[in-house]
């Protein structure tokens, strides 16, 4: 029995050393972004099998660490200013690609210290690429994950293709007693707008739309532009589109007619312009979602068109979805992809890859892809980083606990040295 004890004394050593060392590596860590903390899972050791029976009194042969458990709490979010700093707010990790020791696998974190390298890729400090589901021309996203690249070179111009106007049309308004005329527009209609259009080369062009009531619930559009600027030139105004718009006694749009312009700019594409007005009354549609006639001054609540001069690359922004954009000095903001966020069944059950990576194992399950925000899945914040979410307070309140329990097991060892030197002296 007296050997047994040293063995015993002997595991109790072992295991408060490993669990020593675990506090040391949370300690050191406390300043890792993305860090989690871990800790020594203890287990007791039977002196025989099982399946030989072991009976209460029988003491048990000591203690083991049998696991060092991973613990994934949120850990605090703190600013940092810089756009590709994302941090993690729930469940989730950022998925990355790469090889890591000689595996190429795909690789999750919560360490957001993101960069863009040479070619635009969005990489970690590593070198791994950042995986998304790439933006796509019709505004959707890929439903396929691959490295997120942000272009970050110049991007040409657009051409406006379209225009969009929401607004309200006063009711009362009195139809102009001056026929139309393009040359004195103000003193010919009772409301207008205007907006920048883009030509083929990214030159902005004013496009001025004119609204005149011409009837009872009816009334005409036109569009002019500077015919100075056209192709060939021509002395004021010159008028590219006229429609008109008819409502219901409730104010509703039922019909639109004449919703396109035709211009050709100096030195430029001849280009048609679609106005989209609203959805008049009809098949589902309420005639509310454009431009509407109620009483009330005339007014523009909206109005945009989908065209843009050239632009360089100024960097990057990325939402709380995890979309990330490409910035640029015209102006735009252009969707380039949207991040996966992985979540598993079992987050302890990941196994650390080091540089604050995990992969899936067996006992985690495969990842399930999805997007920030959806599922359960967290959401991202962009500035800021996740750091470390080791509590300072409860490592050394673990050192203490582990010095004492190898003081301890010290004593038992030194305690049963004793007892079997005195049963040596007995043969003395």
């Amino acid at each position: 029995m007296v050997m047994r004890s040293l063995q015993t004394g002997v595991t109790g050593l072992r295991a408060e050393s490993e669990a020593l060392s675990v506090n040391a590596d949370n300690i050191s860590n406390v300043n890792t972004v993305g860090f989690k903390s871990q800790r020594a899972i203890f287990q007791d050791q039977l002196g025989r099998s099982i399946l030989a029976g072991t009976p209460a009194a029988n003491p048990g042969s000591g203690t083991r660490v049998t696991d060092v458990q991973v613990l994934h709490k949120q850990g605090t979010l703190s600013n940092t200013g810089l756009s590709t700093d994302l941090a993690l707010s729930g469940d989730g990790f950022f998925t990355v690609s790469g090889t890591v020791d000689g595996v190429t696998a795909n690789f999750y974190t919560r360490a957001g210290q993101f960069q863009l390298d040479k070619d635009g890729f969005l990489t970690n400090p590593n070198g791994l690429n950042v995986m998304g589901y790439a933006a796509q021309a019709n505004g959707t996203f890929e439903a396929r994950l691959s490295a997120v690249q942000v272009p970050t070179s110049a991007i040409p111009p657009k051409i406006t293709e379209n225009v969009m106007i929401t607004a309200n049309l006063d009711s009362n308004a009195e139809i102009p007693a001056l026929a139309w005329d393009a040359q004195d527009p103000s003193a010919t209609s009772n409301f207008s707008t205007t907006l920048t259009v883009y030509d083929s080369l990214g030159n902005g062009h004013n496009l001025d739309v004119y609204f005149r009531k011409s009837g009872e619930n009816a009334w005409e559009f036109n569009v002019l532009v500077a015919g100075e600027e056209l192709n060939p030139p021509v002395a004021g105004n010159s008028q590219v589109g006229t429609g008109t718009l008819t409502f219901d006694s409730n104010g509703a749009l039922t019909a639109v007619t004449g919703n396109t312009a035709n211009v050709t700019f100096a030195g430029a594409n001849a280009q048609t312009i679609t106005f989209d007005l609203g959805t008049p009354l009809g098949a589902g549609a309420t005639g509310l979602d454009g431009i509407t006639q109620f009483a009330g001054k005339s007014n523009v609540s909206s109005q945009s068109q989908d065209g843009y001069a050239a632009g360089e690359f100024a960097g990057v922004s990325v939402d709380g979805q995890g979309v990330v954009r490409g910035l640029y000095t015209n102006g735009e903001k252009l969707a380039i992809a949207q991040l996966g966020i992985a979540k598993f069944v079992s987050n302890d059950g990941l196994g650390r890859a080091g540089n604050q990576l995990f992969m899936a194992t067996r006992e985690s399950g495969e990842a399930a892809m999805g997007t920030a925000g959806s599922g359960g899945r967290a959401a991202v914040s962009s500035g800021a980083l996740e750091m470390s979410n080791v509590d300072l307070a409860e490592e050394f309140v673990g050192l203490i606990q582990h010095q004492r329990g190898y003081s301890a097991n010290s004593k038992v060892i030194t305690t049963a040295d004793d007892m079997l030197q005195e049963l040596l002296n007995i043969k003395r």
